[in-house]
């Protein structure tokens, strides 16, 4: 086929590390469908992080490089939210919509323009943006299906906290009804977005309405596969007027290099690999926490004696010290200089979690990072943090069973004697939950396979692309979901 028969689509990312990572993920395996031409919309300071995709699908992949918008609360020269505090989505959300004009601009002179916007949960604003130019919008969740339910149920029922003093009163529980299961989480584990929400804010306000804008936008894709989460993909599909167009397409674990896809590291990959060979099989905790969370001193201290006391051989991916956050003990490298490694900066976390050596790993239960584990076979050992973390670590401590609870919060601070137990359980080949990981991993893998869930409804989603054209525009933005009134 040649390329000017190709579909073309528009993808926009949310430049956060969580949100980019699976969604570029997943433009690789639509590159090399070959089916389609793709432009994906950067911001100058996030382009080297598409830069490999670009390279190797020249023809099919074109970055779209238009400058990070100017806004309140966010720093010149700051465009990815590992560069800002926590707190920054409440204003990355907003200002990424003022790139509505100049995508106006650059489709209306396009000779050959999108037939659909696939864009990040975060940026629900497409969904209007869609309709005006006659296209249709696809949401891409980086939260698993569980997940996104429970996001979902929170911004259409808008549950108000009761005990307004008590920010983490164990107490005050939101009780999920219209979910499978009926989940129920203290609102201290609530989506801090969702929680940072103010009633007549403009900013709050936008947020919420891009919820509901992304509750009714045409399709939906998820990072998950139905052997993991069936349930809850029903449940998204008949809940929210999807009509059946909902692609589970992951794990969207890279197969490519990915080395330094976050930036540089303190140790050579080579040489954490070689030391890696050196461990037996499943003897190894790897530890990490995302590339948000940074743990307190306190926490710090806690983790580094619950290594030492279980004799574990180990792995710490640490960001480095923030004031009284991220500080490695001091001696503690040279004390167990013989036992495990710390990184310093980015770890190459899958080509870790793949080793043969490599049993259990400490997670602040991202989803990214959940099915990363599910897709090597590891222990998971959860201590969620904030966002859909405490979602995802119900669905692997207590519904999956592929996991243990070790902390929650990040006001917490485990028993050091517990966690020393908790570790040098994880890498007993013989406890049970590492049976069951292993039987989902391999359900991962199935899925992933040519004749799996997954890789079919990638072939469906690009059929369904192949299908589509662009439709008379609406001029009006609509005002919210129908199916919420």
């Amino acid at each position: 086929m040649a390329d000017n028969q190709k579909t073309h689509i528009l993808i926009i990312p949310y430049p956060a590390q969580g949100h980019i990572i699976p969604l570029l993920d997943l433009i690789h395996n639509l590159a090399s469908t070959s089916k389609l031409t793709i432009t994906i919309v950067i911001t100058p300071k996030n382009l080297p992080l598409i830069s490999p995709l670009v390279s190797l699908f020249p023809f099919i992949v074109t970055p779209l490089v238009l400058p990070f918008p100017s806004y309140h609360g966010i720093p010149q020269g700051k465009e990815n939210t590992k560069d800002l505090p926590p707190a920054s989505f409440k204003q990355i959300m907003p200002a990424f919509a003022k790139l509505m004009d100049p995508l106006r601009h650059w489709f209306e002179s396009h000779p050959s323009p999108p037939v659909a916007i696939i864009s990040d949960i975060f940026l629900g604003w497409t969904h209007n943006f869609s309709l005006q130019l006659g296209i249709h919008r696809i949401v891409f969740s980086p939260s698993g299906a569980f997940g996104l339910s429970v996001i979902y149920s929170l911004w259409k029922n808008m549950p108000k906290k009761k005990n307004q003093d008590q920010d983490q009163d164990q107490n005050d529980v939101v009780l999920f009804e219209d979910v499978p299961g009926c989940p129920k989480f203290p609102w201290w584990q609530l989506s801090p977005v969702f929680r940072s929400y103010v009633e007549g804010d403009a900013d709050s306000d936008f947020i919420k309405q891009g919820f509901w804008d992304d509750m009714a936008s045409w399709g939906l894709l998820i990072n998950s596969f139905d052997d993991m989460e069936k349930i809850y993909l029903d449940h998204l599909s008949s809940s929210f007027g999807y009509d059946g167009r909902i692609w589970a397409v992951g794990p969207l674990v890279s197969q490519t290099k990915v080395e330094n896809r976050g930036g540089s590291s303190s140790i050579e990959v080579d040489k954490l690999l070689s030391w890696l060979d050196t461990c037996q099989n499943n003897e190894v905790v790897y530890v990490s926490f995302g590339t948000q969370a940074v743990l307190t001193n306190r926490e710090m201290e806690v983790i580094a004696e619950g290594l030492e006391k279980s004799r574990v051989r180990f792995i710490w991916s640490v960001k480095g010290q923030v004031g009284d956050h991220g500080m490695v003990p001091h001696g503690f490298e040279d004390h167990l200089s013989g036992c495990g490694l710390v990184i310093k900066g980015w770890a190459p976390q899958v080509l870790i979690l793949k080793h043969r050596a490599v049993g259990a790993f400490l997670t602040h239960c991202g989803w990214n990072s959940v099915l990363e584990g599910v897709v090597t076979g590891v222990k998971l050992l959860a201590w969620p943090m904030g966002a859909d973390q405490f979602s995802n670590a119900t669905l692997i401590v207590d519904h999956l069973k592929v996991g243990t609870r070790v902390c929650e919060g990040s006001d917490m601070v485990p028993n050091s004697c517990e966690l020393a137990r908790i570790l040098a359980e994880s890498v007993n080949q013989h406890e049970i939950s590492r049976k069951k990981i292993m039987k989902l991993q391999s359900k991962a893998l199935e899925s992933l396979s040519d004749n799996g869930s997954s890789s079919k409804a990638l072939v469906s989603l690009v059929n369904k692309l192949c299908e589509l054209k662009i439709e008379p525009k609406i001029e009006s933005i609509s005002k919210g979901n129908n199916n919420l009134e």
